[in-house]
């Protein structure tokens, strides 16, 4: 895939049993534009056979084989450090890259020295006309929610700063990484990005979303429906934990009313649906994470950023209601 000495990028895709799905991913980045990448495929103990298709049909990429399921975070964080470029950019491997996708990821990130992420226009497989993640934000309410999602992607055209970058197309600055840290791994899979990219604002830097680099993105294409008791027991754990770890606990007083709100919303909405009982123990295993967990030490001299991101915090709660 190779036309320049030195690796710009390097491309991470974690697969469990998505055989279909990563070949079609895997033909997509042949056909970019831009070359000068490497593709670590991080697999995390597939038995469909994606190893061996992804071996024969595409011998470029380089297959790192986990023994077992290991979780979205501690298999792409097995492919930062197998990887070697200055930019790291994680794909789902239920996507399809448009071939301009590369290109504008790093033309992107590259002209905004402060710029931890950005984050692809990503849109539905099935009618591509319609947004599936124009980016990540998150509300006093303690909701996280993807903008746009289901509304008519040329609503969607100019770049802008997010609160986060959705991990399923995103390319992050490698330096900013070695300085917060890698994903957090206890929370195995959801929100994880959420909270990197939370850190990444505590300390001052930006996410942004491209809107000229597209994705095609089948959705909940390794763990099924968009609700599902997986899903939403990580999900209520996961956020759990992101609150108590980076909120400093002046910030949490001033939540609390909007989070308990939001908490008995989302657990009647769960109830309706099904999932009651998933929700509730995923909220009693976050509490238990908390117990188990330090939070992020609070930083003084960084006031300013705190408030910046209560700020928006609150600006998202009417979004996140009536998005």
């Amino acid at each position: 895939m190779m036309e320049e000495r030195k690796t710009a990028v390097s491309i991470i895709i974690p697969n469990w049993n998505g055989k279909e799905y990563l070949r079609d991913c895997l033909k997509s980045l042949e056909q970019q534009t831009f070359r000068s990448f490497e593709v670590i495929v991080v697999d995390n103990g597939s038995d469909d056979g994606s190893i061996e298709m992804a071996a024969e049909e595409y011998p470029w990429a380089k297959v790192v084989a986990l023994e077992k399921n290991e979780g979205f975070c501690k298999a792409v964080n097995i492919g930062i450090r197998a990887s070697k470029a200055p930019y790291v950019i994680l794909l789902n491997n239920d996507t399809r890259a448009d071939k301009m996708f590369v290109r504008e990821m790093v033309a992107g990130i590259r002209k905004r020295p402060r710029c931890f992420s950005c984050q692809a226009k990503m849109l539905q497989m099935s009618q591509p006309d319609l947004i599936d993640d124009a980016g990540d934000f998150y509300s006093a309410l303690g909701w996280a929610f993807a903008d746009g999602k289901g509304k008519p992607q040329e609503k969607y055209r100019s770049e802008r700063k997010i609160f986060s970058s959705c991990a399923g197309a995103a390319i992050y600055r490698r330096a900013i990484l070695n300085e917060i840290g890698l994903f957090d791994e206890v929370h195995f899979a959801y929100l994880e990005d959420l909270d990197i990219g939370y850190r990444a604002n505590v300390c001052g830097y930006e996410n942004w979303f491209l809107p000229k680099a597209k994705v095609y993105h089948v959705g909940s294409g390794t763990t099924g429906s968009m609700h599902n008791g997986f899903k939403v027991k990580y999900s209520a754990r996961n956020n759990v934990y992101l609150i108590h770890k980076n909120m400093p606990w002046w910030q949490i007083v001033w939540n609390f009313p909007f989070l308990a709100a939001g908490c008995v919303i989302k657990g009647i909405f769960f109830q309706r649906k099904g999932f009651g009982s998933d929700y509730r123990q995923g909220i009693r295993e976050g509490i238990s994470l908390c117990r188990e967990h330090r939070k992020v030490k609070y930083q003084r001299e960084k006031i300013r950023n705190y408030l910046n991101i209560q700020i928006n915090l609150w600006k998202n709660v009417k979004k996140s209601v009536f998005r």
